[in-house]
Order: C-alpha cells, then sequence, then structure tokens
C-alpha cells in the first residue's frame, strides 16, 4: 500500500478549502466575540472518565481511545469538544453567574456520520452556561442563525424539539424508561416499524402517545394544538409543549428562518435535557447545525449548572458556503533593488497580499486573485492594474 494513502474518510485540507474555512472560522469567532462569548481550548484527549462523563452510549461508540503510556489509564480523542466545554466551566472557571464560552477546533469519530462524510469534522460553537431561562435558548438560536448568514445561506430551516417530551412520557414506567436509549433512537430516525416493536409491551395510552410523536411536526402552531389534543395531560409534558410555544412565538415572521416543529427530531448526542434544535439548509440533507439544552452534563462534572449551546462543522459548511474565498494579490519582482523590499513590506503592514513572483516560475494561483503588480516608475515603487 503507499505510503501516501490516508485512512477511509480522513483527507488533507488544501489551500481553496482551508482558507474558506479559516475565513469561516474568523468571522464567527469575531462575531461570538461581540456578544460576549470567551475562547477557549480544549485539549484533543482527556481520559475518557472526564471525556464521556453524562455523554451517553452514543459518544462512547464514536470515540477513539488509547492507553497513557504516563499513568497507564484509558484515553479518548475527542468527539464532541462541548461535554469538555463544560468541565472547564464546572472545574476551572467555577464562577457563579452566567458564563459565554465558545470553541473552535478538529473532533475525531471512529466512523463517519454518512459513507461520504469526513471522520475529522472542524466543530466550532458557543455555550451559555448558568441561565435556566428560555432568554438563553433564544440567544444561542439567534447567534446560529447570525452564523449561518455570515456563511452566506439563505433557506434555512429550524425545527424545534424539546427532549422534556419523551421524558415525562416514559418516566415511572420502569419498562420503558429500561428502553430509554433504544425509543430514543428509533424515534430519532422516525423508524415506525423499529417503534412498534419496541412498545409492544408498553401500556396502551404511551405505547399510542409515542407513535404519535412521529406525527407531530410542521407549521408550530398547529403542530403544536395537535400535540396538546393527541398526547397526555401530564406537567413534564405541558411544560415543554408550552417552552417551545414561547420560543416559537419569540421568532420574528420576517427573520431569515422559516420555524418549524419536529417532536421526534431527537438525532445528535443523548445528553439533551430540554429544549432542542436543529438547523437545515439547502446542499445537504442532514441538519447542518445541532443544540440545545443539556444541564444533566455540568450535573454529571459535579457540578448542577443551566447549559445550552449549538455546535457546527465547519468543512461541512465550507462546502455549501457561496461566501468567495480568494483574496486579492500583489505581485512584486523578487529583485533586490533600492527601495522594493521597503515597499513590500509597508503593504503587508497594512494588510495587503504580496506575492514575490520567483524568476523563472509561472505563479499558479488558486488562493489568491493577483490583480495589481508593484512596478517602478520614476524612481519609486508605486502599485498598478495587472
Amino acid at each position: 500500500m503507499p505510503n501516501w494513502l490516508l485512512p477511509e474518510n480522513i483527507a488533507d485540507v488544501l489551500p481553496s478549502e482551508a482558507r474558506k474555512i479559516e475565513d469561516l472560522r474568523r468571522l464567527m469567532l469575531d462575531r461570538f466575540r461581540t456578544y460576549g462569548y470567551e475562547l477557549v481550548m480544549p485539549p484533543m484527549l482527556e481520559y475518557v472518565e472526564s471525556l464521556l462523563t453524562g455523554t451517553g452510549h452514543d459518544l462512547d461508540l464514536r470515540t477513539f481511545k488509547l492507553v497513557d503510556q504516563l499513568s497507564g489509564r484509558t484515553m479518548g480523542l475527542r468527539a464532541d469538544i462541548t461535554p469538555q466545554i463544560a468541565r472547564i466551566d464546572a472545574h476551572l472557571l467555577n464562577r457563579k453567574g452566567v458564563t459565554r464560552l465558545c470553541y473552535a477546533g478538529s473532533v475525531l469519530f471512529t466512523r463517519p456520520r454518512n459513507l461520504l462524510a469526513t471522520r475529522e469534522p472542524f466543530q466550532i460553537g458557543a455555550e451559555i452556561f448558568g441561565h435556566s431561562g428560555l432568554e438563553a435558548d433564544l440567544e444561542i438560536q439567534e447567534l446560529l442563525l447570525y452564523c449561518l448568514q455570515l456563511a452566506g445561506l439563505k433557506q434555512i430551516r429550524i425545527d424545534l424539539c424539546h427532549a422534556g417530551v419523551l421524558e415525562a412520557l416514559i418516566e415511572g414506567v420502569p419498562v420503558a424508561e429500561a428502553i430509554e436509549s433504544e425509543l430514543f433512537g428509533a424515534l430519532a430516525t422516525k423508524d415506525v416499524p423499529q417503534l412498534e416493536a419496541l412498545t409492544c409491551d408498553l401500556p396502551a395510552h404511551l405505547r399510542d402517545a409515542l407513535l404519535a410523536l412521529t406525527t407531530l411536526y410542521g407549521e408550530p402552531s398547529e403542530t403544536l394544538a395537535r400535540a396538546r389534543k393527541v398526547l397526555p395531560d401530564l406537567p413534564g409534558v405541558t411544560a415543554a409543549l408550552d417552552d417551545l410555544a414561547y420560543l416559537a412565538a419569540s421568532q420574528s415572521k420576517d427573520g431569515p428562518a422559516v420555524l418549524s416543529i419536529d417532536l421526534a427530531d431527537l438525532r445528535g448526542y443523548q445528553y439533551h435535557s430540554g429544549v432542542m434544535f436543529a438547523a437545515y439548509v439547502d446542499g445537504i440533507p442532514n441538519a447542518i447545525a445541532r443544540g440545545g439544552r443539556y444541564d444533566k452534563v455540568g450535573q454529571a462534572f459535579g457540578r448542577d449548572r443551566p447549559a445550552t449551546g449549538f455546535s457546527l462543522d465547519l468543512r461541512e459548511l465550507a462546502a455549501i458556503s457561496p461566501v468567495e474565498a480568494r483574496s486579492n494579490a500583489i505581485l512584486a519582482p523578487a529583485d533586490d533593488v533600492p527601495g522594493l523590499r521597503a515597499k513590500i513590506d509597508s503593504l503587508r503592514d497594512a494588510g495587503e497580499v504580496v506575492i514575490r513572483m520567483l524568476p523563472g516560475h509561472d505563479q499558479d494561483f488558486e488562493e489568491f486573485t493577483g490583480d495589481r503588480v508593484l512596478v517602478e516608475k520614476d524612481g519609486q515603487w508605486v502599485v498598478t492594474p495587472r
């Protein structure tokens, strides 16, 4: 086997793609900063006890594991940065008030999400800790929409869901609680035959309610009205539907996204505890971003902190973003003549891209557009159109 081959679903990021990813990363981190989010950089690997605490079986299966030769303990290469951010908030910062954190970095999956997906996404996201009210959920959703707009995306759909509906339905029913993970997966994929098989031994009213979740999707007001009719009148269900109604009513009808409700859209890592959402755009069949409330993760780290946030894969976003990544550049001769070096330095200090054309070589530009040249006129080096 050639030594230059990479593992399946692992690929180098070449200049044009890398520049686009980096441009989007800078745009988003700058936007996060304007909202007061602080950047953190957690490590690529940790002991698995910390990395997987409170995250569910799904993340465990996606995580590469290895033995630390210094301690002999099992370590994991992160498959999601969100639990690391919760750990930082709980144990390192340990603040009492609201904390806003953001991050950007690579994660690694044991298996790709689909046949064409990379196993090394570049994850970027933002999280709010310390506020349990829906104001935090609204801010996170607003920030996500800004990010997608910065990437030049137009047709955006936000699906709202709530983990509390499923939790309220199965609470106090041991046989249902024992298969919560399986129910979660069947609902997430709307696998009705699988759901029917899983619920065959459950009480009839619970079975009917779980099957009804697969049909409760669409325009917010109509979907929530149907949900209130067909789902049991349980306090947890009512509270969850009220949360979704508030969030739907708070979104501007003239905003950048079409809002919908999907009470079975439970895909994602199984640590959500409240409002969940997914963003869909033209060009890819799966959600471009996911987020929601995950109060239980902080509790698992020994500190009960409300938390909500979102994350997305910048590599996937860059592939469909219409944002132009090419940069204009000034072409300069490689000659060592008086004044040339000083002029090039001054242009670069001003933020211009200046590329010196090495003798005997034609420059093959992919990332840059050489639209100007640096020429000598009357003893002065000046920039002129190419």
